[in-house]
């Protein structure tokens, strides 16, 4: 017995600096070739950080895309999904209160058209991007408050869309944080 102890606390202590040591220093130079260098991509307006590329934010007045909700209220040291099923009855009423939300502010659009993504929050609760039906139900809405041509605004929504990852790999969607920005830059 005492000689697999030993092999044992051999294998511990080579496994601990391995993955204690060695990898974290390897992911953090291979983090370093990235575009934010390992600190996530920064987000500047006016040379001022205004948020990250990877973590969504609270957008709620109607001159604004809108992006996915959040259970977390966007933050980012509680991430987390609800865990509420679609059998519980609080759940089903924050879905149908977002809904309502949606059709009030977006009278033009009808119930089927709303995406998924716009009235049930992520597995993170920091989901940045909305699918590219989620910004276009929105365009309407925001080139009234904002006094656009609907066609500027559908077009900043084209111009904003980042397709599947290859070409191949989930849908199309839209950072919101940078469509607001680019929004906000529109003459």
């Amino acid at each position: 017995m005492k000689p697999f102890i030993l092999q044992s606390l051999r294998l511990t202590a080579v496994l601990m600096v391995l993955l204690c040591v060695v990898y974290p220093l390897i992911v953090a130079f291979a983090g370093s070739f990235s575009e934010g260098k390992g600190g996530g991509e920064k987000i500047k307006k006016s040379g001022k950080v205004v948020g990250y590329a990877l973590l969504g934010q609270s957008f709620t007045k109607p001159e604004y895309f809108w992006g996915r909700p959040s259970a977390v209220g966007y933050n980012a040291a509680g991430s987390a999904g609800s865990n509420k099923g679609p059998s519980n009855p609080d759940y089903l009423q924050q879905v149908s209160d977002r809904i309502d939300t949606l059709l009030k502010y977006n009278p033009t659009i009808d119930k089927t058209d709303i995406p998924a993504d716009m009235i049930t929050a992520s597995g993170s609760g920091l989901d940045p991007n909305i699918s590219e039906q989620g910004a276009k139900i929105q365009v309407k809405r925001i080139a009234a408050y904002r006094k656009l041509d609907e066609r500027k605004v559908a077009e900043l929504v084209a111009k904003n869309t980042q397709g599947p990852l290859f070409g191949l790999f989930g849908p199309s969607s839209i950072n919101v944080l940078k469509l607001n920005i680019a929004l906000d830059e529109l003459k």
